[in-house]
C-alpha cells in the first residue's frame, strides 16, 4: 500500500487499485463513500477499485453491497 509522506493535510484524490492505490492529489484523508467519515490515509484499509471509492470499514462496505443487490433486484 502507498502511503503519504508529509504534503498537505486536507482531502487526498487517490487512484484506487485491486491491492493499493495511487496518490493523485496529496492529502491527509479521503471520505468514506457511504457514512461520510474522514479516514486517514494510514487507516485505509477498505475501497474499491471497480467504484473508485473508499470505505471507513467492513460495515460500510457490506452497506454499500446490500445497496447495489437492492437496486439490482
Amino acid at each position: 500500500m502507498l502511503r503519504r509522506d508529509g504534503g498537505a493535510g486536507g482531502e487526498a484524490r487517490l487512484d484506487y487499485r485491486e491491492s493499493d492505490y495511487r496518490i493523485l492529489k496529496p492529502g491527509a484523508y479521503v471520505v468514506c463513500a457511504v457514512s461520510g467519515k474522514k479516514i486517514p490515509l494510514e487507516t485505509l484499509c477498505y475501497w474499491s477499485a471497480a467504484r473508485q471509492e473508499a470505505y471507513a470499514g467492513p460495515a460500510e462496505v457490506a452497506q454499500r453491497l446490500d445497496a447495489e443487490k437492492k437496486a439490482s433486484a
